[in-house]
């Protein structure tokens, strides 16, 4: 069983920041990509950021220059850096990863929880 488990979100005042945390634990024997979504109330979900194992990164529009993603692959741990938070960040942010199990191998998403943040004017 693997479980994503994350942390860090609140509230913060527009141009404050917050770093969220996700850590995978269970029978892992292999993550690909990481990454962080969100969805705002009445909208889709949608993409924030995603890192693949080799560290290469990807961003919406919306937030590049301002979040950065990374991982720490030894700790099985993904964060995610929110500078220059705007009210429309608000949103429940959810980790994803593609996870091998120990078994099966077989390549999974898995995702976590959610947290809120909720960024005010």
């Amino acid at each position: 069983q693997v479980q994503l488990v994350e942390s860090g979100g609140g509230l913060v005042q527009a141009g404050g920041s917050l770093r969220l945390s996700c850590a995978a634990s269970g029978s892992i024997f292999s993550i690909n990509a990481m990454g962080w979504y969100r969805q705002a109330p009445g909208k889709q979900r949608e993409l924030v950021a995603a890192v693949t194992s080799d560290g290469s990164t990807n961003y919406a529009d919306s937030v590049k220059g301002r979040f950065t993603i990374s991982r720490d692959n030894a700790k099985n741990t993904v964060y995610l850096q929110m500078n220059s938070l705007k009210p429309e960040d608000t949103a429940v942010y959810y980790c994803n990863a593609q996870v091998v199990p120990s078994f099966p191998r077989v390549n999974h998403i898995y995702w976590g929880q959610g947290t809120q943040v909720t960024v005010s004017s």
